[in-house]
């Protein structure tokens, strides 16, 4: 219990270092930056986040698959995922770095227009930043392999290291965009080299070359595919409701709204950075343990779960509007009033289906988390739409309740997977005594 503990604690440090981070240099950085510099380098940190997670989309097909080679310890299958893994991050790396590359001409004249920047220096930015794509993706496999080894602790100092110098960077060398990408990049790569650094003890000193080895890759691309789809969802919707929102009301009205989302986000994210332990500890025994212990096992989970999400909910819905008075101000958070609770709410369902997804993608289920995902957010899409057409900035809110609670469907085909399994052990349970009732088996 311990041990999990403490990996559920290094997911939430792992969770709120960097935004805490960011908080504390963004003043020294736009200092130095100015408004426009400040922008320039908001915009390449969100290319290389983006293109790293859509780049490494097939990680959880690797943490459940290293896992589950694990559970029966065959470590030589293990270093034959890795190296796959490692042989399709780099494709999809390479592939993302250079539509960047290419894209960034033109992306940089738009982007010198609005900003004092020079063609040029946005240019060069955006080219770093196309590169540190393909870095993020070859780091992500060190960090998805050790968790799914469950070495959260070494995995989590290692990137809480590398944010923290990076933002260190940020505050001390903060005179030129290039200059800080640059020293990004630095220790990004250093970070990709301890990452898979540990990975290699962890199997033993097995060779990390990258390579696709047929049946681990078919079997990583097979689920993971589905996974690098929600990825490519997750970067695609995060932002859709702030751009409609901007569109249709303008600027004004976004502000509050965001500022809402922030303050409730993290009720989902704590959740799923603390218990994503849960995912490799599941996958490493299930099919190896009987279905009522694993039953247990995660309705165990799902209580801490509910605890974690009811406790944030409530401290936000009995005291959000007095930190957004103290955060923002008395008249932005009279806009926000009426939008803190349907958005706290849909968080706090969101929140609620974090034991199930990673239950589900545990069991290899990796089609049917992607569905319901995917279909929430499309759903969620017409909805937001409709909404707020007839209601508004307040409707826009009340339509992530709706997304939460379509989250929730995931417990389902969960329930439905125990069943199948129970019924399963029940007729296998029963057959010696068929057999003994006939005589035994005739030959």
């Amino acid at each position: 219990m311990r041990k999990h503990l403490a990996n559920g604690a290094y997911g939430v440090v792992d969770y709120v270092s960097y935004p805490m981070g960011m908080l504390l240099v963004a003043p020294i950085v736009m200092r130095h930056l100015g408004g426009s510099g400040y922008g320039l380098w908001m915009i390449t940190t969100a290319i290389i986040s983006a293109g790293g997670i859509i780049a490494s989309g097939f990680g959880d097909a690797n943490i459940q698959r290293v896992a589950q080679l694990r559970g029966v310890g065959d470590k030589r299958a293990m270093a034959l995922t890795v190296r796959s893994i490692l042989g399709i991050n780099i494709v999809l790396g390479c592939m993302l770095a250079i539509a960047v590359w290419s894209a960034a001409p033109f992306a940089a004249r738009h982007i010198a227009v609005s900003s004092t920047a020079s063609v040029n220096e946005c240019l060069v930015c955006l080219r770093i930043a196309s590169v540190l794509i393909l870095v993020r993706a070859v780091e992500s496999v060190g960090t998805s392999t050790q968790r799914a080894f469950e070495h959260y602790r070494s995995s989590v100092q290692i990137s809480s290291g590398v944010q923290l110098f990076t933002l260190m960077s940020a505050a001390l060398l903060g005179l030129h965009v290039a200059s800080l990408l640059m020293a990004t990049g630095a220790f990004l790569v250093l970070g990709a080299c301890l990452q898979l650094r540990q990975v290699r003890k962890s199997l033993g000193g097995a060779s990390l070359h990258p390579a696709f080895d047929p049946e681990e890759t078919r079997r990583l691309l097979g689920g993971g595919v589905f996974l690098w789809l929600q990825a490519i969802g997750g970067v695609a919707f995060n932002q859709f409701d702030r751009i409609l929102l901007g569109i249709s009301l303008g600027a004004v009205a976004v502000a509050p709204y965001a500022l809402c989302i922030q303050l409730a986000h993290p009720i989902f994210g704590v959740c799923a950075s603390g218990l994503n332990f849960l995912f490799p500890y599941l996958s490493a025994r299930a099919g190896n343990v009987p279905t009522d212990e694993l039953r247990r096992m995660i309705f165990k989970a799902f209580l801490c779960n509910a605890l974690l999400v009811g406790g944030g909910a409530i401290l936000l819905l009995l005291f959000g509007q007095q930190l957004l008075r103290m955060w923002v101000g008395d008249v932005v958070a009279r806009g926000a009033e009426r939008l803190l609770p349907p958005i706290v709410i849909g968080s706090a369902l969101a929140g609620l289906s974090v034991t199930g997804i990673y239950a589900m993608q545990a069991l290899g289920r990796f089609r049917t988390t992607a569905l319901i995902n995917l279909g929430g957010r499309t759903l969620m899409f017409f909805l937001m739409i409709y909404l707020l057409r007839h209601a508004g900035v307040q409707g826009l809110a009340i339509s992530r309740i709706y997304y939460g609670g379509i989250a929730l469907l995931v417990y389902l085909p969960l329930l439905s997977s125990f069943k199948a399994a129970e019924q399963s052990e029940l007729q296998l349970e029963g057959m010696p005594l068929v057999l003994s009732l006939h005589g035994g088996p005739k030959l």
